[in-house]
């Protein structure tokens, strides 16, 4: 039983082993490049020797919280969370893509432009916002649930800090 048990310990370091350099692998892409399918981005691992199935990529991306932005160019790419702001000024400014927030009971509803909620949700969900226990982000609306009690000048003010136009609306 010990051999047993040692042969899938082995088996599973190779496993993680190999996701450890396909995730960075992905990453790479990503960062490099504007990638606007899973279709792309798996001829592109192909071409560097991964070969992964579309449930595989797909699992994997969601894993990695990579989220879909507009691009001028090519439609949609993805990017990375806790990207840097040239990486995050794709296309425009993000945070000029906000329309509107407004706030019921411990719920915030921030909506956007088409196609703009997930980019914009992606930084809130990096920064670790302390008021907001998750967002969930359709294709216009993001929903922040706050935490019961939470404190309204320092969630505006760490978004402010995130998206320094909402100061306008």
């Amino acid at each position: 039983m010990k051999a047993l048990d040692k042969l899938d310990t082995n088996q599973d370091e190779k496993t993680m082993n190999n996701k450890t350099q396909r995730l960075s692998l992905i990453r790479k892409i990503i960062r490099s490049e504007f990638i606007s399918s899973q279709e792309e981005l798996i001829a592109r691992l192909e071409e560097n020797g991964v070969q992964i199935t579309q449930s595989t990529l797909s699992r994997d991306l969601k894993f990695m919280h990579v989220a879909k932005v507009p691009h001028k160019a090519k439609g949609y790419i993805y990017v990375l969370p806790n990207s840097t702001s040239n990486d995050m000024h794709v296309s425009t400014n993000v945070s000029d893509n906000i329309t509107d927030i407004a706030f019921s009971g411990n719920m915030c509803v921030i909506t956007t432009k088409p196609g703009y909620a997930s980019a914009i949700s992606v930084p809130i969900d990096s920064r670790g916002i302390s008021e907001v226990l998750g967002t969930i982000a359709g294709d216009n609306t993001i929903l922040l649930i706050l935490r019961e009690g939470f404190d309204m000048e320092a969630l505006m003010e760490q978004l402010y800090n995130l998206f320094p136009t909402i100061r306008t609306l």
